[in-house]
């Protein structure tokens, strides 16, 4: 009759020792490399949005600075089929609130640099050509349909203490038992701004 043989206690308790020593060194890494993949996304993202951005302007510039026309006209230019409104400053205004940057699809807050939700939006899926999935609704954070970034205003930030855009990765964001919470400002996750008044693209990494 064959003799049937197993593990040891001894044997199994070193392979869970090997398993446990290999987990303390590799799990610590793993979640390095994640953090560093969530930065690389916010970079990247802003990286392309400025550059966007200084796009938007050159092309203003090479067409010689159109506006719309108005008694007080609001600058403006057809950006790949798509007609963005631009920083319109005011000659009183703050010299650092300098004009050709996009502000949106309408003429709103375009002579005094304020943002809105709505307009961060616009200026999001006018100058990127395949944008990732946004929201400015908190509720859609927490729903199933892949929303990639958070898009939300800070008041009273920008060059011209104008309102501007704050674009939040949301993996990054603080979560509970309900799910994402919507960020009050640029201390929670990873996120850049936008500053229309100055073209100002700063990019916050609150990973540790």
């Amino acid at each position: 009759m064959k003799k049937q043989s197993g593990f040891t206690l001894i044997e199994l308790v070193i392979v869970v020792v090997i398993l446990g020593f290999l987990a303390v060194t590799a799990i610590p890494k793993f979640l390095d490399l994640t953090d560093q993949a969530k930065q690389a996304s916010v970079e990247g993202m802003a990286g392309g949005f400025a550059t966007a951005v200084s796009l938007v302007r050159a092309q203003w510039e090479a067409e010689a600075r159109p506006n719309d026309g108005a008694g007080t006209p609001k600058n403006e230019v057809n950006f790949d089929g798509v007609d963005l409104f631009l920083s319109s400053p005011a000659t009183n205004t703050d010299p650092d609130f300098r004009p050709g940057y996009p502000m949106g699809t309408s003429t709103t807050n375009v002579t005094n640099g304020d943002m809105t939700t709505t307009q961060c939006l616009q200026v999001w899926n006018s100058i990127f050509s395949q944008p990732p999935k946004i929201s400015d609704s908190n509720s859609a954070l927490n729903t199933p349909i892949d929303i990639q970034y958070f898009a939300t205003v800070i008041n009273n930030a920008g060059t011209d203490n104008n309102d501007i855009c704050a674009f939040f990765l949301v993996e990054t964001l603080e979560k509970d038992a309900s799910g994402f919470d919507n960020p009050a400002n640029t201390s929670i996750g990873n996120n850049f701004t936008y500053d229309p008044a100055s073209s100002t693209v700063a990019i916050t990494i609150n990973n540790n």
